[in-house]
């Protein structure tokens, strides 16, 4: 569970705890996003994933690059 979290897969930690102790959603949630916070307290080196939304604005950024190419290559025809 651990692991899951350190590499920012939340909702698999989330699964992994259910499954171990059959508790129900909303107290596993609770309880994964204590002990995330806890680690990010202990260890923050140990996070793979970064906070944000930075592969969102990367993808809109290419994505407007590729309309900006797109539409002046049609107003070139």
């Amino acid at each position: 569970m651990q692991a899951a979290l350190f590499q920012g897969r939340k909702i698999e930690a989330i699964k992994l705890y259910r499954a171990g102790t059959g508790a129900g959603l909303a107290d596993a949630k609770t309880a994964v996003e204590k002990l995330e916070a806890e680690l990010r307290v202990a260890s923050p080196e140990k996070f793979t994933a970064q906070a944000g939304r930075q592969g969102c604005s990367t993808a809109m950024f290419v994505l407007c690059v590729f309309a900006m190419f797109f539409i002046g290559w049609m107003a070139a025809r």
